[in-house]
């Protein structure tokens, strides 16, 4: 099992970022520029911009996404068994569980970042100059597509998790030029788990690309 691993010190404390590197070969296959991205964040992190802006995880607002609730999905399995573990806060103990345990995860805490001019609307949605940024808790590969996961204690009580999520799907796929249709959302506990598809809405031109509720 080699693990690389990395503390990062940005706004609101350290991250552990931390790569399965043996499941990364095995399962990151046609997605070569997410393998790239995931190496470079050890060298090449611009930490300047995770000081500064808005977070992903602070948004508040919702996006009318199609979230669909899933019992028995196996990341509530893994969630239930990391929470055993003896040390780490909640979120440590899942993400390193499954980080060692499960064979689909591949990488945890992995900064994000999009840039206003990447993104035509951030400045008017966040009313802010300074590029957004995030951490993902948990990135796995499923049926050749990248799950992009955000554990949280009481899913079901969520009011703008999916928000988050779909940002860092946005985030990332703007980081590795693979297309939004690759990636797919969902954040959980050991319940539960709320699933949808990224998916930008055109057409509206008073909610510019999206579509709030």
């Amino acid at each position: 099992m080699v693990i690389k691993q990395i503390s990062l010190e940005h706004k609101g404390g350290f991250y552990f970022y931390r790569v399965h590197q043996g499941k990364v070969n095995k399962l990151v296959n046609g997605f070569s520029s997410l393998h790239n991205y995931l190496e470079e964040m050890f060298t090449n992190c611009p930490h300047f911009y995770f000081q500064y802006g808005p977070r992903s995880s602070s948004l508040k607002f919702r996006l009318n996404l199609d979230v669909k609730r899933v019992t028995g999905h196996e990341v509530s399995s893994l969630a239930k068994y990391g929470l055993e573990e003896e040390q780490g806060s909640a979120h440590m103990k899942v993400q390193k569980f499954m980080l060692e345990k499960d064979n689909k995860t591949i990488a945890v805490e992995v900064p994000l970042w999009i840039e206003p001019s990447e993104f035509q609307n951030i400045k008017g949605i966040f009313q802010a100059k300074d590029p957004l940024t995030g951490h993902i808790d948990v990135l796995r590969i499923e049926d050749q597509k990248i799950w992009i996961w955000d554990y949280k204690p009481n899913a079901h009580k969520e009011i703008y998790a999916g928000t988050q999520v779909f940002f860092y799907a946005l985030m990332l796929s703007q980081r590795t030029g693979i297309p939004l249709d690759f990636f797919r959302c969902g954040y959980f506990d050991s319940n539960a788990a709320f699933v949808f598809k990224p998916e930008i809405k055109e057409g509206n031109k008073n909610k510019g690309i999206f579509e709030f509720i």
